[in-house]
């Protein structure tokens, strides 16, 4: 793999004389892949059927006589003035009822077919006329699909889509009625053109008719991505479709929008994350307030990686402070550098940096960029250099995919949507939930993989975990049948039908043959009470009452007697919310059970296995001696002394692994 850095360029905020030498910057900086245009509708189509590419055409020219190779978005993020006022009806409609005005950017509802075909013919008249142009290396599809919560509107135009969607699911009002459980509060209805949208409503609206609003909404992001797609490989053949996701974003599906990508990619903002994203306490966040959380970044990596078969990009990476946040301190030195190892370590192909220089003007003049507004290096710009000459150097020795994890956990979005539906306690979120047991298998040294629950692929992996996932599919129940290793199920997996309800038999509705176990019933906890295990460790905010049967094997059981953790034959379920204590243990037992080596890891050190190398990377303060871990001889990259923000590379067999 040619491992390549990048960054975003906005040529139509900058004077054109000055395009030529940001373009050899750029190059004699070492850099690939320039991002353009992806919010320059206003730029490239004043007013209606009046396009204006010449300017396009140029910079993409000024680009690639460097020797640069140009990513091209479409600009439907950015709608322009004159559109709006056409159709002011394709504004998004918040859950509040207020339109969301014309004035930033994402002011579009998905639902909105006229704006869809408005999206179509930007898409296809740039792909047109630069779809052939040797400069063009690929594309990406407008820009960070949901960022300021925009998958959801409750328009008049989403509701007519939703009950046109619903009449194709349902075919009758009666099959809706009973799917739902309409009898309920008497909220059945005669004729699907009676369905409201699920919000304004006195009290919480029908879980399963919030449900199959938020089924509705992903696909309509999907319907909107692929259409864009669809012109950019008909007319631009060759070149790689993309799309920019982005962090703790659960709004709609994203692998089901990555069916349609080449390559999906994600904006990493590490400092903003930890302060505006991360459900850790202030001690946590002081910790690390100048490098990130150390296992945010990864996560995206890992479960990014997934949605788009294995290729991947980091779009957007934090080169200073951004402007979004609570608070925006800078990265402390070195950090930059170690993110773009980060992102490589987890199979990323391209680390672009956002921005090449920093705006004086508008929304974002106080996010850093490479340069400073006056075009001097800013501190970011020295560590991009630093990667370049280390990738050079270092390229070649290193396998080109990460290869299989020694984990798999099943990771799936409508799981997120069930659970904001209906939490049950304040703490109880999926997103939350899934990343507390990729920490606790990254503080033991473990590499991750996530894989979709549909259709699921666990064949080669030691460990799969499955944490709460909504229902169930025929295929993963015999996914989890045919593996040969571990399986650690819960909490909440299971807990209900497609339609949300309970299922018949009792939560978490596995064949006996699977597991022979019921959930009776289940309590959520304050923080403050947690239940305590007779063995150590305690379950937190979420606990199961579990009734088991002849063949399953009670392994852990909380101080008043009640089963925890079962087992039957190598599938075990876990009835509660573990805190990390806990946690580390079980995953140990299982771990050991097939011999997968592991490394107790400090807060601020992890580890990640590509191909024949392993990474270490230094989130926290102070020095790590790698030889603790087992490493011995001469890192590929680094030393065995690991300074804060240090990044080192080391030989599988060199490493203790």
């Amino acid at each position: 793999m040619n491992r390549t850095l990048g960054v975003c360029y906005y040529p139509e905020h900058w004077p054109e004389t000055q395009w030529a030498e940001d373009a050899a910057r750029m190059a004699k900086l070492g850099l690939t892949h320039v991002r353009i245009g992806e919010f320059a509708w206003s730029r490239l189509e004043p007013k209606r059927g009046c396009y204006d590419f010449d300017w396009l055409a140029r910079a993409i020219d000024t680009l690639h006589a460097a020797g640069l190779k140009v990513v091209l978005g479409t600009p439907t993020a950015t709608p322009p003035k004159w559109l709006v006022d056409e159709m002011p009806d394709m504004l998004p409609v918040g859950a509040d009822g207020a339109v969301r005005k014309f004035g930033s950017r994402r002011h579009y509802d998905f639902s909105h077919d006229g704006y869809l075909e408005e999206s179509k013919r930007i898409t296809l008249a740039l792909a047109k006329v630069f779809g052939q142009h040797p400069g063009i290396a690929a594309w990406q599809t407008d820009n960070e699909y949901d960022c300021h919560n925009t998958t959801l509107s409750y328009s008049p135009v989403a509701r007519r889509g939703f009950q046109a969607w619903l009449q194709r699911k349902y075919q009758s009002p009666d099959a809706l009625n009973r799917a739902w459980g309409n009898v309920f509060w008497s909220m059945e209805i005669a004729d699907f053109g009676e369905i409201e949208l699920p919000n304004l409503t006195v009290t919480e609206a029908n879980p399963s008719h919030v449900m199959d609003y938020r089924r509705y909404a992903s696909d309509m992001v999907v319907r909107f991505n692929k259409a864009q797609a669809d012109i950019i490989r008909a007319h631009s053949p060759g070149r790689d479709v993309i799309h920019n996701f982005m962090g703790r974003t659960m709004a709609f599906d994203h692998f089901d929008v990555g069916a349609d990508l080449d390559i999906s990619s994600w904006d990493s903002y590490p400092l903003g994350f930890l302060e505006d994203r991360s459900d850790q306490g202030d001690a946590w966040k002081r910790q690390f307030v100048r490098a990130g959380d150390p296992d945010f970044q990864a996560f995206h990596h890992d479960l990014y990686r997934a949605t788009s078969k294995g290729r991947w990009w980091v779009m957007e990476q934090q080169p200073g402070p951004v402007n979004w946040a609570p608070h925006n301190p800078a990265p402390r030195d070195g950090m930059v550098r170690l993110w773009s190892w980060e992102a490589f370590a987890h199979g990323a192909e391209t680390v672009s940096y956002f921005r090449w220089r920093q705006a004086p003007f508008a929304q974002e003049q106080m996010h850093a960029g490479l340069l400073r507004p006056d075009s001097t290096e800013a501190e970011g710009f020295e560590e991009a250099a630093q990667v370049t000459a280390e990738l050079r150097k270092l390229d070649t020795e290193l396998d080109a995919q990460p290869g299989k994890a020694d984990v798999a956990i099943i990771f799936d979005y409508p799981s997120a949507w069930a659970w904001e539906i209906q939490p049950q306690g304040q703490e109880f979120d999926y997103f939350r939930l899934v990343f507390d047991f990729y920490r606790g298998l990254r503080r033991l040294g473990l590499s991750v993989d996530f894989v979709s629950a549909s259709p699921p692929d666990l064949e080669g992996y030691g460990l799969v975990v499955i944490p709460g996932l909504f229902t169930w599919t025929a295929g993963l129940i015999e996914a989890i049948r045919a593996h040969d290793g571990p399986v650690l199920i819960g909490p909440r997996s299971g807990s209900k039908t497609p339609d949300f309800a309970i299922p018949e038999g009792l939560p978490p509705a596995l064949p006996d043959v699977v597991l022979q176990v019921r959930v009776a019933r289940i309590e959520t906890l304050r923080a403050d009470t947690p239940i305590a295990l007779s063995g150590g460790g305690t379950l937190q905010f979420w606990r199961e009452f579990l009734e088991t049967g002849p063949d399953t094997e009670v392994l852990l059981t909380a101080e008043d007697g009640v089963p925890a953790l079962v087992r039957q034959d190598n599938i075990h379920y876990l009835g509660g919310w573990p805190d990390q204590d806990l946690l580390r243990s079980i995953i140990l037992s299982l771990v050991d059970s097939v011999g997968m080596i592991t490394k107790d890891l400090p807060d601020g050190i992890r580890l990640r296995r590509h191909g024949s190398h392993v990474f270490a990377l230094n989130y926290g303060a102070t020095n790590f001696d790698l030889a603790s871990l087992g490493w011995t001889g001469t890192p590929l990259l680094g030393e065995l002394v690991l300074k804060p923000s240090g990044v080192a590379i080391m030989q599988v067999s060199s490493a203790g692994h």
